[in-house]
């Protein structure tokens, strides 16, 4: 959520960045918003004043026996009571009429973000590795139905379309990438593994920013939870509603979950195979730092995303988004994408965002430098590390051999039991 203070006194520099995310201008609309809800809290307050003050008198009227102005004071508290509820009442309208406009207006971008409507304007950062593809190149789908792994028509039987049941090497290879990208994030790079709730309320998603913009990429059960997007929601909410030391940061935080997406916005596009599915495991990574570690801490959360790639010999390329590309919490991100040599392509396997105060100030997550009484709104940043499916879709793409068998890169061998290579039903 933006600081109304910041709007206030920046309201062009606002509007200006709102432009550049393709929104319109707002800023005198939060402005006038803003007054009004002040308005109504200084009305409220003098109110409050008034009402103590004659409180006040009452005792000093009875003290001096003049009943008759006791009793004309008694009266007035009893109407400035009536008045003072009425004014609180108006006090709460009008702060939730501002911050339901707050709610569904986006982070601002930083300055130097490149300007887009969309993803063919992202910048290429850095690219890692060889990108080829031969004629007749295969894709993950039909690779893994050729082994007799992966089945599509079965999940749709079970669940409908955009999911997967994958068995036998596939399943436990789709395991074995978790707990590697698992053990790699706990144990070289210090993020703290949390096994964290799959269910989570309306303010959850509220405080990470998927609500109540994004309701409909979301599946809710009848209960009335939700099932998560993605454990950034559960993993940054740990720190809702919280005071943190500031000597306790960074804190670093990871965990392996299914996801769950409704892909409403996503018809036609991906309909064959697990590039785009309803359920998919994923492991997150999730840091709450100081105001002044933000960007540093977003090149090291890259870094480690990066890393599972290299050590899986994949082929990958970095990009900053444009300022049409973000996400709506972001103020920068990095998106990795992975080399699909069955598509030709470059596909995203990783998102990493400084999301800045913007989450902070939704959970109300703040942190305190040591003896000073000031708060301060912790600044949040999430990344993919990676997405579990997509890398399974790479490593099918990237490690198939002619005879259709596919090796199993070293890093993993240790967690398919010593194999080094996936033979299906064709190659037995």
């Amino acid at each position: 959520m933006l600081d109304i203070q910041f709007v206030r006194d920046h309201p062009d520099t606002v509007d200006q960045l709102l432009n550049r995310r393709g929104y319109e201008a707002c800023a005198q609309k939060l402005i006038e918003l803003d007054a009004t809800r002040r308005h109504a809290i200084t009305h409220s307050q003098n109110l409050q004043a008034e009402r103590n003050e004659a409180s006040k008198k009452i005792g000093q009227a009875k003290a001096q026996g003049n009943e008759d102005e006791a009793k004309a004071l008694m009266e007035k508290v009893s109407t400035l009571k009536e008045s003072l509820h009425q004014a609180e009442q108006d006090e709460r309208e009008h702060n939730d009429a501002l911050n339901m406009v707050l709610a569904v207006i986006p982070n601002l971008p930083l300055e130097d973000i490149p300007v887009g409507t969309s993803e063919d304007e992202n910048v290429v950062a850095r690219e890692v590795g060889e990108t080829k593809a031969t004629e007749g190149d295969l894709q993950h789908f039909e690779i893994g139905e050729a082994l007799g792994m992966m089945e599509f028509d079965l999940a749709s039987k079970l669940s409908g379309a955009r999911f997967v049941l994958l068995r036998s090497d596939l399943a436990r290879l789709e395991r074995a990438l978790g707990s590697f990208m698992l053990d790699l994030h706990t144990q070289e790079f210090g993020y703290e593994e949390i096994s964290a709730p799959m269910l989570v309320r309306d303010e959850a998603l509220f405080g990470t920013g998927q609500l109540p913009k994004f309701k409909d990429d979301l599946f809710k059960t009848d209960s009335g939870l939700w099932l998560i997007p993605t454990a950034e929601v559960p993993l940054t909410n740990i720190v809702r509603e919280r005071i943190i030391a500031a000597e306790d940061l960074p804190l670093r935080m990871t965990a392996l979950t299914s996801c769950f997406r409704s892909e409403a916005g996503s018809a036609g596009r991906d309909t064959r195979g697990m590039i785009r599915l309803h359920q998919f495991p994923k492991v997150e990574l999730v840091s709450i730092v100081d105001a002044e570690a933000g960007l540093s801490e977003l090149d090291r959360m890259t870094n480690c995303a990066e890393e599972v790639l290299k050590r899986l010999g994949l082929s990958y390329r970095v990009m900053l988004l444009c300022t049409g590309d973000m996400g709506f919490a972001a103020k920068k991100t990095y998106d990795l994408e992975v080399w699909l040599p069955g598509q030709n392509s470059y596909r995203e396997i990783s998102s990493c965002s400084y999301c800045g105060d913007f989450q902070g100030r939704r959970m109300n997550a703040r942190y305190r430098h040591r003896d000073e009484k000031q708060t301060h709104y912790a600044h949040s940043l999430n990344g993919s590390a990676l997405a579990v499916g997509r890398t399974l879709v790479a490593l099918l793409e990237n490690y198939i051999q002619s005879d259709g068998s596919v090796v199993i890169p070293d890093v993993l061998q240790p967690y398919m039991g010593g194999k080094k290579v996936i033979q299906g039903d064709l190659n037995e």
